[in-house]
């Protein structure tokens, strides 16, 4: 099992969440897939149904709401 992609809040966009794939998985074109959306600031984190890509916010990230 590969570690998780480590995130800053500053990485999520303005809806909470990331898109995979996503640069910071450092996926190659070859080997990607449709683009979905995954919300991360819900819980926290979110795993990729496509290719079981975990995204986690990094330990001490707080999502500010009403920037």
């Amino acid at each position: 099992m590969s570690n998780p992609v480590e995130l800053l809040a500053k990485d999520l966009n303005g809806h909470g969440g990331v898109y995979c794939p996503s640069d910071k998985a450092d996926m190659k074109l070859w080997n990607t897939h449709p683009k979905v959306y995954l919300d991360v600031a819900s819980t926290g984190e979110a795993k990729c149904p496509y290719c079981g890509t975990e995204y986690k916010l990094k330990a001490g990230e707080h999502v500010g709401h009403g920037h």
